[in-house]
């Protein structure tokens, strides 16, 4: 069994099994030794798309029209990408991390609710103003006409991804924030790389985190000492050709030695 299984305890009797619960520290994550998941890893049944390096970096996508809704995605393959994620770096090597699959149809359909209380405001709201000609500005309709879409089916998406890491950003100077988001962040997108990789797709959402303390009720986390990341969608995609966006000029965006110097 991969390190990710040990990571995951499960919460209730077998009929909640599907629910899974952050283990209250990081001695209590280190003293698991038997998981209580089982998983079978059958490689000769994974879809690779053997992407180059460079192929992966730019085409793994935000994933939300495309994401079938009625393909279920096995647990072994989420444990599989998480194995990988968990390789990524991690400040004083605390791995002080865990991500929270949800599969119960009410739990999910609840976070969809908070997430809609976040995002209807959002999107309703007076739209970003951008220069002629900017990409954004054209990018735009199809970037909010896909986010709608999202809201919708939230919570038909087969699985519910809550990465968490331990402890709470509140109050924490610059250099204490940038330690605690540097060691989840890249295990989070190393996460959505290797799921790129096996055809699966996600998107990278945050509007229920003002409703974190209500997230964190339905899915039993203690919020005092774990931190959500976001809510990420995970699903099979619905073809797997995907290509490089649009970007602005990375000229422009580069400087060398003083802010603004080419």
């Amino acid at each position: 069994m991969g390190r990710a299984v040990q990571m995951f305890t499960n919460f209730g009797d077998q009929r909640d099994a599907a629910f899974l619960r952050p283990c209250s520290s990081l001695r209590e994550v280190r003293a698991v030794r038997k998981p209580m998941i089982e998983v079978q890893r059958t490689k000769e049944s994974r879809m690779y798309l053997e992407l180059s390096a460079d192929e992966l970096l730019t085409t793994t996508r935000a994933v939300r029209k495309r994401l079938d809704l009625n393909r279920p995605v096995d647990r072994s393959l989420l444990i599989e990408c998480t194995d990988i994620a968990f390789q990524s770096p991690t400040g004083s090597n605390a791995q002080g991390w865990h991500f929270l699959f949800v599969e119960d149809p009410e739990k999910k359909r609840q976070l969809a609710d908070l997430y809609g209380q976040g995002f209807d405001p959002y999107v309703n709201g007076p739209p970003r103003e951008y220069a002629p000609g900017d990409i954004r500005a054209e990018r735009a309709e199809f970037v909010r006409g896909s986010a709608k879409h999202l809201r919708e089916v939230f919570h038909e998406v087969p699985v519910l991804l809550v990465p968490l890491m331990l402890g709470r950003p509140e109050g924490v100077d610059a250099f204490g924030q940038a330690s605690m988001w540097g060691s989840i962040i890249p295990a989070v997108w190393s996460f959505m790389l290797a799921a790129r990789e096996r055809g699966l797709g996600s998107a990278w959402t945050t509007l229920h985190l003002p409703f974190e303390k209500e997230a964190a009720e339905v899915l039993g986390v203690d919020y005092n000492e774990w931190t959500q990341v976001g809510l990420f969608p995970v699903a099979h995609t619905i073809g797997t050709d995907f290509k490089k966006a649009p970007r602005l000029d990375t000229a422009e965006l580069v400087s060398f030695d003083t802010f603004g110097s080419k």
